[in-house]
């Protein structure tokens, strides 16, 4: 079973250009289903077979993460590596069938990305200092905000993505699809005043191409980019999220102000448009929420 786990590995990092971190991932999650079912099978873990999984198996495995306290989404993830890999042997004639085929997959409750008014997000992007790292992140807020992107996407950004003449963005998302972003003035001005002011004293004489540095003058890193977020929203709010909250606050401002679904979907550069749709629900909850607060019968007849 391990050498057909490696050549689905290899298969994945060379064909559908999965990150090492999804590799990994699927790794980890095969060896221990593996490990799983040596134990029930009385084989030691090197002689499974890919034939001696079926769909009872499988569903014990099931019932053996439910009962360990896993959480739906890593059970589903779990589900989806194995989907994935007996897919894998289907093609190479490795199975005739799909032991999983007629097992569905478990469901997830969808959870309502938490988001910031405009006027709060105002306050996030307008907190940073005049320092060359504050010009930094102004700039870094800014762009994340302006263009919905991904904190890996603007980690990963070079001089060469950046077209301030016309207020775009080139970003490389996802399985590596490419897509332009537009960047409103105010993202367009920080930047500029960060790459004329901020960012040359913060290269301090290196050579490279990344558009946001550390204090080092080397590229900031996800890790990073994740705490100067962080440090900014504790100072405006209680409230705990990472730098997809921007992301989330983009969508939804743009669905709230009459933008379409495709051109939102296009815009965050999801593959799918059940990806995006979820917005829609973040929006419709804000309006009943406005509508509770402002309509003098909004409100229950307790008050609340």
């Amino acid at each position: 079973m391990y050498h057909l786990i490696d050549g689905f590995l290899a298969h994945l990092q060379a064909e559908r250009q999965a990150s090492a971190r999804t590799v990994i991932a699927y790794q980890r999650d095969l060896f221990a289903g593996v490990d799983f079912f040596a134990r029930l099978l009385g084989k030691q873990d090197d002689k499974v077979r890919a034939d001696d999984i079926d769909l009872q198996l499988f569903r014990r495995y099931l019932t053996h993460l439910g009962q360990a306290g896993l959480a739906r989404s890593t059970i589903a993830r779990k589900v989806a590596a194995w989907r994935s890999f007996f897919r894998y042997l289907i093609r190479e004639n490795v199975l005739e069938k799909n032991p999983l085929a007629g097992m569905a997959t478990p469901r997830l409750r969808k959870r309502l990305p938490g988001v910031l008014y405009p006027e709060e997000v105002a306050k996030l992007l307008e907190s940073p200092d005049e320092s060359s790292l504050g010009l930094r992140d102004r700039a870094l807020l800014e762009t994340l905000y302006a263009g919905g992107l991904r904190i890996s996407e603007l980690a990963g950004l070079d001089l060469g993505s950046l077209n301030l003449e016309q207020g775009y963005v080139r970003v490389l998302g996802k399985g590596n699809r490419e897509r332009q972003v537009p960047l409103g003035g105010h993202a367009v001005h920080a930047l500029g005043r960060y790459l004329a002011e901020g960012r040359p004293k913060l290269l301090a004489g290196k050579l490279t191409n990344a558009v946001f540095l550390n204090y080092r003058g080397e590229r900031l890193s996800v890790r990073g980019a994740r705490l100067v977020f962080s440090g900014y929203l504790k100072r405006l709010t209680d409230q705990q999220a990472g730098p997809h909250m921007l992301r989330h606050c983009y969508a939804t401002h743009l669905l709230d102000a009459g933008a379409d679904l495709r051109t939102v979907q296009e815009l965050l550069g999801h593959a799918r448009l059940s990806t995006t749709q979820i917005y829609t629900r973040v929006s419709a909850d804000r309006l009943q929420e406005v509508y509770r607060r402002t309509h003098p019968r909004g409100r229950k007849r307790n008050g609340k």
